[in-house]
């Protein structure tokens, strides 16, 4: 195996876009390379919205991990969940009992939802972080489609065909302008009872405007844009409680039975496997180099770490700023694998902010320039699909937004596994 070779053994937790971009640019160092992860695909997750909201499937934005690191003589994959690091001994350990020692380990496995000390709304507002989220959210989503169509209690069909999605940020923006498309322009044309205007998309936002990190000219076209749409855009106003069948907005109480969460993210408990300090958010405070204070072989990056630049700024949690942790990092162990000069301190290079409102609507901010409307969304479009690994997977979404694009239609509406048999239990205890 590759942990008992000569050469220095690379343990990457986590096959993210950090994670990944790790071990590829590895590919010619002198290490051995090993990637763990608890799913055997590479997911990107910018595009998770879209299997919510039926345009793709899930197999349109991931890739097997194998297939690409296939030609990487170095590498291996690993399938498991790690749930401790020995970092005096080495040794990273598994669910399923592997004991994998290290000379450098990297920590890229991301973050998961923040309800912020109200984990209990989970089970009533999911978010989409992974294939299963977004599926989950699907089947939702769809569900309420199918059982408004056959309710006959107008407040219930109204609550039922109610979607409040909590936080604008790009993720709330983007969900917020997909569920309009689908309820208006899409699937309700397949039904008989309910109509385009049935549906109420409320988008809530505790600030004082959406996509915050976007300057304020760009921010105010996103909401135009969403209210064009026909989206209830409320700023200013936070969620006080979430139950099955309700959401306390303000001083108002709204029926609703899907609740899309959006709002909040915190870091993996891989700073507890570290035992490192974290900040606020549970990631994991690093030095310069992404490494941990005292352990010049562990790095941390991606959502997972607390990293702050020179000019003192937070690196933002978006998949670039990931993507060039790992391959510094790379450059940082392969530096020390072959005793070289260690590279400069990272520097963040912002491409730009990127987010779209729906068909034929973007925004993006690169500096000095500002594009809105179809020439946002355009570039939008081609940079999502320039990024995905793949060019299969490439050819596929560029296909399937063509489709949609020109028929409005989406191809991916099924309710399936316990989503089907929840929304069968549902219809007959409403009969």
């Amino acid at each position: 195996m590759m942990a008992n070779s000569k050469r220095p053994h690379v343990v990457i937790v986590g096959a993210g876009f950090g994670g990944l971009s790790a071990a590829m640019a590895l590919h010619s160092a002198p290490v051995d390379v090993t990637v763990i992860d608890r799913h055997n695909y590479h997911l990107f997750q910018p595009l998770l919205y879209q299997v919510a909201t039926a345009s793709l499937s899930p197999a349109e934005i991931a890739q097997p991990i194998r297939s690409i690191l296939r030609d990487q003589t170095n590498a291996r994959v690993l399938l498991d969940e790690v749930n401790g690091v020995d970092t005096a001994k080495k040794i990273v350990r598994t669910a399923g009992g592997q004991r994998v020692a290290y000379d450098y380990l990297v920590v890229a496995t991301g973050a998961r939802h923040s309800y912020f000390g109200k984990d209990h709304w989970e089970a009533h507002a999911p978010g989409i972080k992974s294939v299963d989220d977004a599926t989950r959210v699907r089947g939702k989503i769809l569900t309420a489609f199918e059982r408004a169509e056959v309710e006959s209690d107008p407040a219930k069909r109204r609550a039922l065909l109610t979607f409040v999605i909590v936080g604008g940020g790009p993720t709330g923006v983007e969900m917020a302008g997909a569920i309009a498309e689908l309820a208006r322009q899409s699937i309700t044309r397949d039904f008989r009872s309910i109509t385009p205007h049935c549906a109420h998309i409320v988008l809530v936002e505790a600030g004082p405007r959406v996509l915050p990190s976007f300057p304020e000219s760009l921010s105010a076209e996103a909401k135009r844009a969403l209210e064009a749409k026909g989206v209830d855009v409320r700023i200013g106003v936070a969620v006080g409680d979430i139950t099955a069948d309700a959401v306390s907005i303000g001083a108002e109480t709204l029926p609703a039975k899907t609740v899309i969460w959006a709002a909040g993210v915190r870091a993996s408990g891989a700073g507890q496997w570290l035992g490192s300090m974290v900040d606020r958010a549970g990631r994991v405070v690093v030095q310069s180099d992404f490494s941990l204070e005292g352990h010049p072989d562990v790095f941390v990056i991606g959502d997972t770490s607390a990293f702050k630049g020179p000019d003192g700024r937070m690196l933002p949690g978006v998949a670039p700023a990931a993507k060039q942790a790992g391959a510094y990092v790379a450059r940082v162990i392969e530096a020390h694998a072959c005793n070289w000069i260690a590279p400069a301190p990272f520097e963040y290079s912002d491409f730009g902010n990127l987010a779209t409102i729906g068909r034929q609507s973007a925004v993006a901010d690169f500096g000095r320039l500002k594009l809105k409307g179809l020439v946002g969304w355009l570039l939008w479009s081609i940079a999502h699909v320039y990024f995905l690994i793949g060019f299969r997977n490439r050819a596929i979404v560029a296909g399937s937004w063509a489709w949609s694009y020109l028929t409005y239609q989406r191809g991916v509406r099924l309710i399936t596994g316990t989503d089907e048999t929840m929304m069968r239990e549902e219809m007959r205890d409403a009969a």
